[in-house]
């Protein structure tokens, strides 16, 4: 086995890959989070390729789709988990990679099942971004699903579910507002650290390849919603927490890693402004979005 170390929002993970995969083919959006730091780690996970592990011992939780995907969830009286994580079905559907965890998720094992690198790479990325949410719950961490620019300093996410026009908006900003830059595209981090709210950069991005080691203080998050006119309001907290809350990764039934999620939100609400957007997409769309949410006279961070 070969043992490699990564820091994502400052959590550390330790993945160690059979000698017949290199982490440069099977995981190559973790590059630039490589870390040689020793120390302890968010997470460790052992992966092999093989079989698919049985899982009838273990209660279903559940078929869910997740972008396309089919997940299975199945969690053992111990509390310990275990996932099938198949292919898209646009992708043929095919299960790709199994994942037995502890129930804290600090201990997982991963056993890919499909036939070729791109199955590979599809599994253990989904199987690595699931425990790393779970593992971190109770951190002050939420993986949340959005689009990130940064302006000024800044990071702005805009949430929205699947195909709404994330990319779109934040594309209009990269194009129209100067100074801009994308973050991510899909799955960001968000934590709290030292009371400031910040928003990091990640290896998975979705569709965009856009995995970039980088932070910034949270501006503000927005929920999209296509409109026929450009308008952008500020959202009362428990409309905000409501709108917050489908947008991270989460498992309701699961008490700590709940409570976890629902106590961050909770505090994130009490710094950060939360908008929704109506809008077209167009450029009007995101000047209208800049000149309510933009922080002012901001130092630029590095």
């Amino acid at each position: 086995m070969n043992t490699y170390r990564y820091k994502v929002a400052l959590h550390c993970l330790q993945i160690s890959l059979p000698a017949s995969l290199q982490a440069s083919d099977v995981i190559p959006s973790f590059s630039p989070f490589v870390c040689d730091e020793e120390g302890d780690v968010l997470l460790s996970m052992d992966v092999s390729v093989g079989a698919a592990p049985d899982f009838s011992r273990m209660e279903e939780i559940g078929q869910f789709d997740c972008g396309g995907a089919n997940h299975g969830v199945y969690r053992d009286a111990d509390g310990s988990y275990g996932f099938e994580i198949s292919l898209p079905d646009c992708d043929g559907g095919q299960l790709s990679c199994c994942m037995e965890a502890t129930a804290d998720f600090r201990k997982c094992r991963a056993v890919l099942t499909g036939e070729n690198m791109r199955q590979h790479q599809f599994g253990l990325n989904n199987a690595l971004m699931m425990a790393y949410a779970f593992a971190s719950a109770e951190q002050d961490t939420l993986l949340v699903h959005a689009s990130v620019i940064r302006n000024a300093g800044y990071g702005y996410l805009f949430t929205a579910p699947s195909g709404t026009g994330k990319s779109t908006h934040t594309h209009l900003w990269y194009k129209y507002i100067p100074g801009s830059d994308l973050m991510n595209d899909d799955n960001p981090v968000v934590r709290i650290v030292d009371g400031e709210v910040r928003i990091y950069g990640s290896p998975w991005s979705g569709k965009t390849p856009c995995y970039r080691n980088i932070w910034a203080p949270v501006g503000a998050i927005t929920r999209i919603e296509q409109k026929p006119e450009n308008t952008i309001r500020k959202m009362a907290p428990v409309e905000a927490f409501a709108t917050l809350l489908p947008a991270v990764s989460s498992m309701k039934w699961d008490a700590r890693v709940y409570k976890g999620v629902c106590m961050s939100i909770s505090h994130l609400l009490t710094t950060t402004p939360i908008f929704l957007l109506g809008c077209r997409p167009d450029e009007e769309a995101a000047r209208v979005c800049y000149e309510a949410i933009a922080v002012r006279n901001c130092k630029v961070e590095s």
